[in-house]
């Protein structure tokens, strides 16, 4: 039996591009030459529902009794507008109706309710933004307005990026999640349902694999699940996933084989390759990869696969096809340029490395084989999956989704495609290493990094030790110096109510994280709680970190979250407030003048901090010291040289002026003959478009081969200048 697959992502993630998850599982079916169909039913039930019809629909639907509130009111009342723009605005949020910003930049042109009243306080923003960013914005607060109707007068739990979130949240039972789906289907339910019908009835797929990355796409999976079971019963149901992967390792709920066949942990590759041959073999025992199964009625844990997972070199390369590229819609939530990149833009998910090479944060679930299992994937092999993406899907933007990328692996990365004159956008996640240096963020802007982003978590030195990041406050400070001065944009991911954290620590990470802003070298951040998790440390070991498990039971569905007592007995969650509206207005340069104390309704003490302590800790020069065998680089081309004779009472000696070109502005060096000849020689040989790198120890040699005195030629100042344009020591 010929086996077809369907692969889904449930509702609801990104709108601006799709979860990589299923073309990662497509990409590696194909060099299997299994065929199968994907699908991001995400996207195509916000098209259905942001449609004329749609809304048509929508408005005939919401129960509109006398506890609505007066935003809902005004919103119904204008429903002629909002059906004759929606599709126009959606249109130019795919990108094909550009034009449309003039009009969308008018007053008069979109309905507006109460998303729009934080306009005011953004006034200022308009004057640095594009008459097509400024659109953008304006269209996704016409967007925001729909949805905050749909969520008071349609489905409590809808949202643009989760459904039902709340339902895959610390869910311990199953019993209030299949509660819910013995009830009656939603409105939203029934838009999934009928895209789901077609799909099926379409593609008429023998196993359908469901990808579940987080609790927001929960219950849209169960509610597939079940429409499947009830219309197409001989079809086979699997659940893979971020969600499953960390919330339902200890599954023992009978129940919920009702809707799937089978759940599988971790790397899908082996797992799905199993389950193929389970179902399409007779008579032989059958094999499972980490798949959790029904058996006589109750849960079981097969891995009974002798089985190898595959290397990352042999997964193969994203398969985006069969998924709707041309309709993801990029909004502008927030006017920070860095911020937006979540939701603006369409970018083509790649990995540099599977799992995480430091693996050692305490908050972080380093026992779970996804960021446990370190493997990198070599550069040449990186780049031929950029350019067979950007061939077939015709977008030259990468998001590298690592857990954090390894700076020697970006240095590999930015040359190889340097190497290969590729015109490529790209940004991912890093640790805010020592070793990002100011060269190798210019290498990486010049190979064409974007951004990064990066845990800076609790901007505390003595917790920073705690959690075992492996960077001190000042360290990180320098980093991001280093990145935003290449023209990299930086975002910090911040923590707050770590265990054992008082709340002098958290107001000095805020002083910290102010003066970041204040100084310039952080564009964007944001602040989440701390979440105890099952299989992080502190998890594991809680007594270590000074906090305690309010039970040991183990619920039979979701296991990850942990509720915990803190011996501090401080409540963390009265910060959040405070902390997020004071970072909001950083990131747009603003309020850096406000006592800390403004942003909180309750007492807080002083903080311990120097008003200057980022700002001195910028002031020290970096190390002069170069490493032998660091690498030298040349980013510019080849200089035209002029030679001429220079007399000075009496004496004459040989000189020469190299003259230079960037993509911004010609420059000149002059140095004596033997230097001039010297270097001519030297920047070809250094040039990045060479197959070769030389170390600093090879350049040294080759100097002093035919010259005296490298050191003293070093740091002159036609080699400064050089460094200036180009000329990295990596």
């Amino acid at each position: 039996m010929k086996t077809k697959l369907l692969i889904i992502t449930p509702p609801f993630t990104q709108l601006n591009t799709p979860y990589p998850a299923t073309a990662y599982i497509k990409g590696f079916l194909n060099t299997i030459n299994v065929d199968s169909v994907q699908a991001d039913f995400g996207i195509e039930v916000i098209l259905k529902l942001f449609s004329k019809q749609g809304l048509r629909d929508l408005f005939s639907n919401a129960k509109m009794d006398s506890d609505v509130s007066d935003n809902s009111q005004r919103i119904f009342a204008l429903q002629s507008e909002y059906i004759k723009t929606i599709d126009a605005v959606i249109a130019f949020l795919q990108g094909k109706n550009p034009t449309l910003a003039l009009q969308i930049c008018q007053d008069d042109f979109l309905p507006e309710a109460s998303r729009f009243a934080q306009l005011e306080e953004l006034d200022w923003a308009f004057g640095t933004m594009g008459t097509q960013d400024k659109a953008k914005h304006l269209a996704t607060l016409f967007l925001e307005d729909i949805s905050d109707f749909i969520v008071e007068c349609i489905d409590e739990n809808f949202g643009f990026s989760r459904y039902a979130e709340r339902l895959g949240r610390s869910a311990n039972s199953f019993d209030e999640l299949y509660k819910t789906l013995q009830q009656e289907t939603t409105y939203i339910d029934a838009i999934l349902i009928s895209i789901l019908k077609e799909r099926i009835e379409s593609v008429q797929p023998t196993l359908f694999l469901i990808s579940v990355p987080f609790p927001g796409n929960l219950y849209a999976a169960f509610r597939s699940a079940q429409w499947i079971k009830q219309n197409h019963p001989h079809i086979k149901i699997s659940m893979g996933g971020g969600f499953p992967n960390t919330e339902l390792r200890s599954l023992a709920d009978a129940r919920v084989f009702e809707f799937f066949d089978f759940i599988t942990l971790d790397d899908g590759e082996v797992p799905i390759e199993e389950l193929i041959t389970a179902l399409t073999t007779e008579g032989l025992e059958k094999k499972y990869k980490r798949t959790f199964l029904l058996e006589g009625g109750k849960v079981v844990y097969k891995n009974n696969s002798t089985r190898q997972d595959y290397k990352q070199s042999q997964v193969g390369t994203p398969d985006y096809s069969d998924l709707l590229l041309d309709k993801y819609i990029s909004v502008i939530e927030i006017v920070n340029p860095m911020h937006r990149m979540w939701s603006d833009g369409r970018w083509n998910k790649l990995t540099m490395a599977h799992g995480c090479y430091w693996g050692k944060c305490t908050f972080c679930d380093i026992s779970l084989d996804y960021i446990k299992i370190y493997e990198p994937v070599a550069a040449n092999l990186l780049c031929d999956r950029m350019e067979e993406l950007m061939e077939k899907t015709g977008q030259n933007g990468f998001h590298y989704v690592d857990e954090a990328a390894p700076p020697a692996l970006m240095r590999a990365l930015a040359l190889e495609i340097l190497k290969r004159n590729l015109a490529v956008t790209w940004w991912t996640n890093i640790r805010f290493e020592k070793s990002f240096s100011k060269d190798l963020c210019l290498l990486l802007k010049a190979s064409g990094c974007i951004a990064v982003s990066g845990g800076l978590e609790v901007a505390s030195d003595r917790l920073l030790k705690l959690i075992d990041k492996g960077v001190t406050v000042e360290q990180v400070a320098k980093v991001t110096r280093n990145f935003t001065e290449a023209g990299v944009m930086v975002h910090a991911y911040l923590m707050y109510g770590y265990p054992t954290q008082t709340i002098q620590e958290s107001v000095d990470s805020l002083e910290m994280v102010r003066q970041l802003f204040e100084v310039g070298v952080l564009q964007s951040g944001f602040w989440h709680q701390f979440a105890m998790t099952a299989h992080s440390p502190v998890g594991m070991y809680p007594e270590k970190f000074g906090v305690k498990k309010e039970t040991e039971a183990i619920g039979t569905f979701a296991n990850n979250d942990i509720n915990y007592v803190d011996s501090t007995g401080i409540d963390h969650e009265k910060f959040s407030f405070g902390l997020k509206k004071s970072l909001f207005n950083f990131m747009h340069g603003i309020c850096f003048d406000y006592e800390l104390q403004d942003w909180f309704d309750f007492k807080i003490p002083k903080t311990r901090i120097p008003h200057d302590f980022i700002f001195d800790a910028l002031q020290e020069e970096n190390d002069f010291n170069i490493k032998s065998s660091a690498k030298i680089v040349w980013l510019g081309g080849n200089p035209s040289t002029a030679f001429f004779t220079k007399t000075k009472k009496g004496s004459s000696w040989e000189m020469a002026t190299l003259t230079l070109h960037d993509k911004k502005e010609s420059f000149s060096i002059h140095t004596n003959k033997a230097e001039g000849e010297w270097l001519i020689e030297i920047l070809k040989k250094l040039a990045v478009s060479n197959a070769k790198t030389y170390t600093f120890q090879e350049v040294k040699a080759d100097f002093e081969s035919v010259l005296e005195d490298f050191e003293l030629f070093w740091y002159s100042k036609p080699i400064k200048t050089l460094r200036d344009y180009g000329l990295l020591v990596l």
